[in-house]
């Protein structure tokens, strides 16, 4: 069902889309909050769950997730330090974003390997 909008609602809604992506743009954001809405992990099990993203990278885009409280970095007074990361309940606003694109993500899959 096709609904036509005003240029308003259009406009608002480009903009909407536009802060949407400045958090969570990128191939790894939505995969790190993902792996981290199913348990909390350590930085190593991070980078074993989300293949092929660098130590590096995964460093940048915890510290950016923290700053836009969708994850939390807890720190235990061990020794060594222990440090686990979590998905934030913030982070849950983001569970049908994530289902759709799931949804989308394995149709599109299924449209283009069924050729």
């Amino acid at each position: 069902m096709k609904t036509n909008l005003t240029k308003a609602e259009c406009s608002s809604n480009l903009k909407n889309v536009i802060d949407a992506l400045y958090v969570l743009n990128g191939k790894w954001k939505l995969p790190i909050v993902l792996s981290l809405v199913n348990s909390p992990k350590r930085f190593n099990e991070l980078i074993k769950d989300v293949e092929g993203i660098s130590p590096k990278i995964l460093a940048q885009e915890l510290k950016h997730l923290e700053q836009n409280e969708l994850v939390v970095r807890k720190v235990f007074a061990t020794t060594p330090v222990s440090i686990v990361y979590e998905a934030s309940e913030y982070s849950e606003s983001l569970k049908d974003v994530l289902r759709t694109l799931s949804d989308w993500g394995a149709g599109h899959r299924k449209k283009i390997l069924g050729r």
